[in-house]
């Protein structure tokens, strides 16, 4: 049990140090070679924090871990919301201006109600997954192109653009960017191995231990991110970091997960998971819309938020409990 522990802990370690270098190494890369601020932020980033789910749950389906797979993309979600946002509006409650951010909270309703539609039979199908990728490809275009026509007066686009590191030389940029893409699957390895043994050990599925234990790990960048942005202030940053790695979990790591092989859904993912992960969308949407006045996600809401996740970490487990009484 303590290696199985040891290589869970050391694999969160080093997944979240690797996804760092990786955005720092991957954005300064770009930077230097002319690439817009704009495009680094919206696209690099993106792909950068969502790295662990995208990595871990490759890792997990070519294993035949498949529960684990979905898990951690759905798992990532619900925390990304519930758990991150809520704790972020506590510390510092969040005010909205950015008029792009609404326009994403479309988007990813649609997404997630298409990966529910696929779902419905119980299977994510190999084609299906292809799909889910070229979903992925058509977004990160349709953010390039969104990067181009934002104005420079808009404040994600400023705050996206401080983010980017200005003072790392290329050679040192491109190191860093080697090393985190060979350190990211190593760290998933670990993490994967880790979780299945402890699932094994107190007879829980490896689904449970994807919508908890690795779901929580594999949100640890975006949780660093969405509160430092806080404390510094950048609302619409940290906002619209999760909105899109929302996004990128569902389309990337379900189709990444789908297109090495075919994933078998649970039907509890569909009666008690996707529902879930669709009311905590609402609430954000509605939170930050402005309807009476400029959208704000405050702190009695960030309690609502983290309620929420608590309450369904605990209907999780229960469930995993009271499914196997040997557990």
């Amino acid at each position: 049990m303590l290696t199985f522990i040891i290589q869970l802990i050391g694999g969160f370690l080093l997944l979240v140090w690797a996804a760092d270098r990786l955005v720092a190494g991957a954005s300064a890369t770009a930077r230097n070679l002319g690439v817009s601020p704009l495009i680094i932020g919206l696209v690099i980033v993106g792909f950068g924090t969502s790295a662990p789910e995208l990595v871990v749950s490759g890792v997990a389906s070519v294993r035949n871990n498949a529960g684990l797979a979905v898990g951690n993309a759905i798992g990532s979600n619900i925390a990304n919301m519930g758990l991150i946002l809520g704790l972020t509006a506590i510390v510092y409650p969040l005010r909205l201006e950015s008029s792009t951010l609404k326009r994403e909270y479309p988007l990813l309703l649609l997404i997630m109600l298409t990966c529910l539609f696929m779902a419905l039979n119980l299977e994510y199908t190999r084609l299906e997954g292809v799909m889910l990728l070229g979903g992925l490809f058509a977004m990160v275009a349709w953010l390039v192109r969104l990067g181009t026509r934002r104005p420079a007066t808009d404040p994600y686009a400023q705050e996206l653009e401080k983010e980017i590191p200005t003072d790392i030389p290329t050679r040192v940029a491109v190191f860093w960017l080697l090393i985190s893409l060979v350190a990211l699957p190593a760290a998933s390895h670990f993490l994967v191995e880790g979780a299945i043994g402890i699932a094994r050990i107190w007879g829980v599925s490896d689904i449970v231990i994807g919508l908890t234990v690795v779901a929580f790990g594999t949100s640890l960048p975006e949780l660093a991110t969405a509160l430092t942005s806080a404390v510094r202030r950048e609302d619409d940053l940290a906002v619209g970091n999760i909105i899109g790695s929302n996004m990128f979990n569902l389309l990337g790591v379900l189709g990444i997960a789908a297109t090495i092989r075919p994933i078998a859904v649970e039907p509890v993912f569909i009666t008690r998971d996707f529902p879930v992960m669709l009311l905590l969308t609402g609430l954000m949407f509605l939170m930050a819309s402005d309807f009476r006045g400029p959208g704000r996600i405050g702190r009695g809401a960030g309690v609502v938020l983290l309620v929420i996740f608590v309450s369904y970490q605990v209907m999780v487990i229960a469930g995993a409990v009271g499914a196997d009484p040997a557990a």
